[in-house]
C-alpha cells in the first residue's frame, strides 16, 4: 500500500492517486528517456500545442502532484538505477516527459517549438533585454519621460522619439518592473519565450541537465570546420595519405618531381620536351650575349 507521511502521521493515499503513480511508474520502466518539464507560465493553448506535437513525434506528457512525482520515481528508481537525480530538477510546475529518441534531440525538438511572447510585470528576464537604438513611431510627449525611468536613453529627431543607444532594460536574472514592461509592450519587444522549459534529463543511469543539452549548431559546426581544416593541413603538411589527400598528395610530388627534373636537365619521358625546351632557351641565351649571328 501506497502512503505518505506528513506532519508525524501517516495518511493513506487515494485509490485515483495510487493509479496515477502506478502509471508514472511503468511509463518510467518503460521509456528510455525521461525528462523533467516546466510547465509554469505556459497558456493553455500552448500546451495543447505542446502536447499534439509531441503525440505526433511518440513522446508522452504528463502531469501531476510532485509529492505523486516523488512516490512515482521512488517505486521505479529499483528499475531505473539513478532516476532519483532528476528529483532536484522538478522545477516550478513540473511535468515529465517519456520518450525513446536521444535527449538531445528532444531538448532541440522543444526548444523549436518555443515562441515569443510579451513581458509581463514580475516575471523573470531569462537574458538581457536589449532595447536597440533607431526611430520609434512615438511622437513627442510624456513616453520621453516612461522611456528615461526605464533607463532608456531616448531624444527627438525628425518629430519622431528615436532611441539613441542600444540600453539593457533588465539583466538576466531581473524581475520586470510594471513601467519597464509597459514600455517594452509598447516598442513591440517580445522578450519572453512560450514553451516547455526542460530541466533535465534521464537515459542508461545518466543525467543531462538544460546546459549541457544546450548545444549551438552554429558554432558546433564552426569548429567541426576548423578541426577538419586542421586535419587536411597537417595530413597535407606531413604526406599522410588518407581518402581526402591522396590524390592531392600525388599531384604534389609529381608536380615537385618534374619540376627537379627540368631544373636539373634530367631525361625523363614526362620531361623530355620541357628539358629541351630549357636548354633551347638557354642556348638562345648565349647566342644573344656573345652576339652571334
Amino acid at each position: 500500500m501506497i502512503m505518505a507521511k506528513k506532519q508525524g502521521y501517516t495518511a493513506h493515499v487515494s485509490d485515483e492517486k495510487k493509479g496515477t503513480v502506478k502509471e508514472f511508474a511503468s511509463l518510467i520502466r518503460q521509456y528510455p528517456i525521461v525528462a523533467a518539464v516546466n510547465m509554469e507560465n505556459l497558456p493553455a493553448k500552448q500546451l495543447q500545442n505542446m502536447r499534439a506535437m509531441l503525440r505526433a513525434k511518440g513522446v508522452v506528457l504528463l502531469m501531476t502532484k510532485r509529492r505523486l512525482l516523488n512516490l512515482a520515481i521512488a517505486e521505479a528508481k529499483k528499475d531505473k538505477p539513478g532516476i532519483e537525480a532528476i528529483l532536484p530538477h522538478l522545477k516550478g510546475m513540473p511535468a515529465l516527459l517519456f520518450a525513446k529518441d536521444n535527449p538531445f534531440s528532444l531538448y532541440k525538438t522543444l526548444q523549436k517549438n518555443k515562441s515569443s511572447a510579451p513581458a509581463r510585470a514580475g516575471q523573470v528576464a531569462p537574458k538581457d533585454i536589449i532595447v536597440p537604438a533607431g526611430a520609434t513611431p512615438f511622437a513627442p510627449g510624456p513616453v520621453i519621460g516612461e522611456l528615461g525611468q526605464a533607463g532608456i536613453k531616448a531624444g527627438i529627431e525628425g518629430g519622431k522619439v528615436v532611441i539613441k543607444q542600444d540600453s539593457v532594460a533588465v539583466k538576466a536574472g531581473q524581475v520586470i518592473k510594471p513601467n519597464v514592461a509597459a514600455i517594452l509592450t509598447r516598442l513591440g519587444i517580445e522578450p519572453m519565450e512560450i514553451g516547455l522549459d526542460l530541466t533535465v534529463a534521464y537515459e542508461n543511469g545518466m543525467i543531462y541537465t538544460h546546459d549541457v543539452l544546450f548545444i549551438d549548431e552554429t558554432a558546433f559546426l564552426a569548429k567541426l570546420t576548423q578541426a577538419a581544416t586542421w586535419a587536411f593541413n597537417l595530413a597535407m603538411d606531413t604526406a599522410f595519405p588518407t581518402k581526402a589527400t591522396t590524390t592531392l598528395l600525388v599531384t604534389k610530388a609529381f608536380g615537385d618531381a618534374k619540376a627537379l627534373a627540368i631544373s636539373q636537365g634530367i631525361l625523363a619521358d614526362k620531361v623530355v620536351n620541357d628539358v629541351l625546351a630549357k636548354a633551347y632557351r638557354e642556348m638562345q641565351a648565349v647566342k644573344h650575349a656573345a652576339n652571334i649571328g
